[in-house]
């Protein structure tokens, strides 16, 4: 296939940049924090963005997946750069319309996004590209061939809703039982809808997960910090699976030996298969892992920042973000080096009573000024809204406290005294995030446990 060719975009002065990010969540505070850091920034929009945000950003309405109205509102704003958060306008081809406008966008065409909204053509896409991961045992779109097949499949077993499904369609399980409820939940009840109209079944890995981000211009890239992710609902990795719970970021997560396998085996034939299939990529891209006793193999793609990591990488963050995101989106990333803090960075989500099945919204949020009092603590803002100075609870995943130290216990323990002075009636918080590292470092755990 012959690559696609994207028009070649002028940002405005390199001395002055308007920025336009889409989302609402926290990865996108984060990103309105980090991005306001860069001298040449003078304005930032986010749209919707939130009640924390509203503090630091202007908050412009917008529907997330009406990708025209987030072209007109980047071009009726003046915004020299848009960059997108979410999944939904991406796979919905957001890219795209900002580039048949000649308008300046970070994030891959809707081509290229399947990545993240097909699990089916990211599997065939790393078998394609010699890209190691899960072996699978079959696509299905009939659930009771799916049904069947789970007399013939080895425990455990991962069963995986083909489309986006807000982090939740994804079951890791050794029961039989399990897995068919699951499968008549995203087949025959359709929760998820059209997300579940075809699903994998695939060989459950095991060994320790790694969140790997890279910034690229679709040839070059640059590494943000490792990260890991805590996905399930409660302390020590039980519950339903969520969005992410939780995340830490620490400079020895990550071997230079381990990470050189990553790049050479991983990172590097997905970029050279994506330009070989003609599918052009600008933009963050999340390599979720599994460092399994055969070497790291890939779980699931994301064509965007991490929600969680995204907090807890952007804490150690020590580069111009704004810089080169805007070189990323015109196809020129320099050989810049994403630096990183060699402190400690931890992210503890406080979410609503319910969450993830049917979270509890309208909630008062009392406590910021207090946490906010905690040195080295920051709040970033998710499912919330401001009415004056009060603020209330309007999604499932409220809140992300994080924190930075000189490692990653003293990161939990600032993390957590500030999360324990936020009130918000029948919220919950996982009180393990990080800790199991920081347990495991203490009695000499190798670098990469």
């Amino acid at each position: 296939m012959t690559a696609a060719i994207l028009p070649r975009i002028v940002l405005g002065s390199v001395n002055k940049m308007k920025i336009l990010v889409i989302g609402g969540g926290g990865r996108e505070h984060a990103l309105v924090w980090k991005l306001l850091q860069s001298a040449p920034v003078t304005k930032i929009w986010c749209a919707p963005g939130n009640g924390g945000i509203s503090n630091v950003a202007e908050c412009v309405p917008l529907d997330l997946g009406n990708v025209a109205e987030a072209a007109d509102l980047a071009a009726k704003l003046g915004a020299d750069l848009t960059i997108c958060g979410p999944e939904l306008p991406l796979v919905r081809g957001v890219a795209d319309e900002f580039a048949s406008r000649r308008m300046a966008l970070l994030g891959p065409t809707k081509a290229a996004a399947q990545l993240e909204g097909s699990k089916v053509f990211a599997k065939k896409f790393m078998e394609r590209n010699g890209i190691p991961t899960a072996s699978t045992y079959g696509i299905y779109h009939s659930p009771i061939d799916a049904y069947t097949s789970l007399c013939s499949v080895d425990w455990p077993l991962v069963v995986k809703a083909d489309g986006l499904c807000a982090g939740k369609g994804v079951l890791v399980t050794s029961s039989p039982d399990r897995a068919s409820e699951f499968i008549d939940r995203l087949m025959e009840k359709k929760e998820f809808g059209d997300a579940g109209k075809q699903i994998l079944l695939e060989e459950g890995l095991s060994g320790p997960e790694l969140s790997y981000i890279i910034l690229s211009d679709g040839k070059n890239f640059v590494s943000l910090a490792a990260s890991r992710d805590h996905k399930r609902a409660l302390d020590n990795d039980e519950g339903p699976n969520t969005g992410g719970m939780g995340a830490f970021s620490t400079s020895d997560l990550l071997s230079p030996e381990l990470e050189k396998k990553i790049l050479d085996t991983i990172v590097q034939p997905t970029l050279a298969g994506l330009q070989k299939e003609g599918l052009n990529y600008r933009g963050f891209l999340y390599f979720g892992l599994m460092l399994t006793k055969d070497g790291p193999k890939v779980l699931e793609y994301n064509c965007r920042l991490g929600d969680p990591e995204t907090q807890a990488v952007l804490l150690r963050a020590d580069f111009d973000l704004a810089a080169a995101c805007a070189e990323a989106a015109r196809g020129e990333l320099s050989p810049m080096q994403a630096k990183s803090s060699a402190a400690a960075s931890v992210c503890v989500v406080v979410a609503s009573e319910g969450y993830p099945e049917d979270p509890k919204i309208g909630k008062g949020i009392t406590g910021l000024d207090a946490a906010a009092t905690v040195p080295g603590a920051i709040v970033f803002h998710a499912g919330t809204r401001r009415e004056g100075e009060k603020y209330y609870t309007t999604g499932g995943r409220v809140l992300s406290v994080g924190a930075r130290g000189d490692d990653l216990a003293a990161a939990c323990k600032i993390a957590y005294e500030a999360a324990s002075k936020i009130r918000i009636d029948g919220a919950h918080y996982r009180k393990d995030i990080g800790r199991a590292r920081v347990a495991g470092r203490a009695a000499g755990e190798p670098a990469n446990g």
